[in-house]
């Protein structure tokens, strides 16, 4: 059977993983009376309740005696270490733009990675049904982008379709006809994309994506590049180095047929399979012959640009409601998350009790707290740091992003004032259709950390932003910081709504009545620019006098939700917040006043 490995690139929401669903749908993947999930490529919880995909999959579809194995990419930057190393499995890439959008910052990203490995791409411009659809223009601009991007003739000569990933259609004008379903989609993926390219020797395969199965242990994927693999073969793995890193015996090879991974009795050069057996193994790593000395070459790997630093939990109600809370269980699990991510970077400080957590952008680090927090793990994280880096003649470099925000005409104004606040320059602003315009500016890494709440809030959340790494450029001077002081609790016990309602006036409250509370905790925001030690325990006095009815009942203004992505943009330098499973609450980093007093004054002396 004939092989064809293709990848599918799009911007975040313009239809990746709907349309993967239809082709395995239309392909006979399901059984006529199967029940299958809607986005059935998004595994985990936390890409189901978002809508996006966070970790790249593969699939499979049997299309007129040809395999094509298809691989669903993430469209988010952060994630854009999963999509560099996946290009080098396949042999051709779809780019779905969406038909209004266009091709947005993230489509640039990775489709300059596939042009400048030799891909040639097919254009498939979806929701061509969309009422503000432009798809001539869109047409126009991918070219634009793809002549940008140094695409040879070859790959500036791009076949294009149209068509509708959620109702299952493709042709090749935006008139249809619809009723023929992704079959000129298939057809075309048979005529365009080269076969699977097979090296001579013996075997060799680059590991791609790692995963850790509870019944078969590390389970490595990636495409063979020569030879053949069985089960019970012996193996090697060596580093991009060639230094061996170990041997071992494959235990199974998992292949990807449909949605289900089933296991096969030999993987031949072409096609992508999963392997199970060994145990040091890991993504960027050649797995080979035991014959073979030369590694199979890794796409190099855009640095990490935002650090944090996470923190074993030590609050007064540290171990209340997680059960992971010591940096040996905090250790590990960061470790095991950085083998299979690489964009990740995990360093110890001196103390052991803390780590720095290095990743593209808080996004990525948001989710792995998440993730973590939801495993029953406690901890505490500051707020994101920009990786600085020093030039030869000892200038400072900080990391700029190219940032693209689609906004309604008459907050452009607003947007530009609070993106000029944060050092940005404007570098081009264009209609994008429907009174809309779409504004570009560059703009340091450490200005946009927090922005996309403040931004929805400004545009009554009709704006979209889209970043992306730009590069690393001379330091942009101090930003100005948060306006407001905090309200601070003085004492460990359990708010109470009469305490809190004699506060409202001091500020808004982030905490209801009948929470828990420690010294040092953060429980509102104060009007002015100074922090405040406020009580939130005391009730009121109860006299045997009588009073009217009136002050009786206490009507609270309900408090301010502070998320996880909003919390870490918002909380400064001398605090922290404190994830467990059940609650985020925000603190200060020294809980006794004293002590903060003496940092303070020892900092500013």
């Amino acid at each position: 059977m004939s092989l064809r490995n293709i990848a599918i690139i799009a911007h975040v929401d313009h239809g990746k993983t709907t349309l993967v669903d239809k082709m395995l749908q239309q392909s006979g993947s399901f059984r006529e009376n199967q029940r299958v999930a809607e986005r059935v490529m998004d595994s985990g919880d936390i890409e189901k309740e978002r809508g996006i995909t966070i970790l790249a999959k593969a699939t499979s579809v049997v299309w007129k005696d040809t395999r094509i194995n298809i691989v669903d990419t993430p469209g988010h930057a952060d994630f854009g270490g999963e999509v560099e190393r996946i290009l080098s499995m396949v042999d051709g890439v779809i780019v779905l733009v969406d038909s209004a959008e266009g091709p947005m910052p993230q489509t640039k990203f990775v489709v300059g990675k596939a042009l400048k490995i030799g891909l040639k791409p097919i254009v498939a411009i979806n929701k061509i049904d969309r009422p503000d659809g432009r798809a001539n223009e869109v047409i126009n601009e991918v070219f634009d982008l793809f002549a940008a991007l140094d695409a040879t003739d070859e790959q500036l000569d791009f076949p294009i379709l149209y068509g509708s990933g959620r109702d299952g259609w493709m042709a090749e004008t935006p008139e249809g006809p619809s009723d023929q379903g992704l079959a000129p989609l298939f057809d075309l993926v048979l005529k365009h994309v080269p076969e699977a390219k097979v090296e001579p020797g013996a075997f060799r395969m680059l590991g791609t994506l790692l995963e850790a199965n509870p019944f078969l242990g590390r389970i490595i994927t990636g495409r063979i590049a020569s030879g053949t693999v069985k089960p019970n073969q012996t193996i090697k793995v060596i580093d991009r180095h060639g230094n061996l890193v170990e041997n071992g015996r494959v235990s199974k090879i998992l292949a990807f047929r449909g949605i289900e991974r089933q296991p096969i009795e030999a993987g031949e050069a072409g096609d992508i399979v999963s392997i199970a057996g060994l145990v040091k193994g890991s993504v960027a790593d050649t797995f080979c012959d035991p014959s073979v000395t030369e590694a199979i070459q890794a796409q190099p790997i855009d640095p990490p640009t935002v650090t944090m630093s996470f923190l074993v939990n030590d609050s007064p109600l540290a171990g209340t409601e997680g059960d992971k809370v010591t940096s040996r269980m905090i250790r590990d699990r960061l470790y095991k998350e950085a083998e299979g991510n690489v964009t990740l970077k995990i360093e110890e400080s001196a103390d052991k009790d803390s780590f720095f957590v290095s990743g593209r952008g808080e996004l990525q680090l948001s989710i792995l707290i998440e993730t973590m927090r939801r495993e029953g793990f406690e901890l505490a994280v500051s707020r994101p740091r920009v990786v600085f880096k020093q030039d030869d003649d000892g200038n400072t470099l900080e990391p700029m992003e190219e940032v693209v925000i689609d906004v309604d005409e008459e907050y452009s104004g607003t947007v530009v004032q609070k993106m000029s606040e944060r050092k940005a320059d404007m570098i081009e602003m264009k209609p994008s259709g429907g009174n809309r315009l779409r504004l570009v500016f560059h703009a340091p890494t450490r200005g946009l950390i927090g922005y996309q709440s403040e931004l929805l809030t400004d545009t009554r959340g009709t704006a979209i932003m889209n970043r992306l790494f730009h590069g690393y450029e001379p330091y942009k001077g101090e930003l100005a910081g948060r306006n407001n002081g905090v309200l601070i609790a003085n004492e460990q016990g359990e708010s109470v709504a009469y305490a809190l309602w004699n506060l409202e006036d001091r500020g808004p409250m982030i905490i209801d009545a009948g929470v828990k509370v420690y010294q040092g905790m953060l429980v509102g925001i104060h009007n002015r620019d100074n922090d405040l030690e406020v009580n939130v325990l005391k009730g009121k006095k109860l006299t045997n006098i009588r009073t009217t009815s009136k002050d009786e009942a206490v009507k609270l203004t309900p408090p301010i939700r502070m998320t996880l992505e909003r919390s870490l943009a918002w909380i400064q330098d001398d605090e922290l917040m404190e994830v467990t499973p059940k609650s985020i609450r925000l603190r200060k980093r020294y809980l006794d006043p004293n002590e903060r007093k003496r940092m303070k004054n020892a900092k500013e002396g």
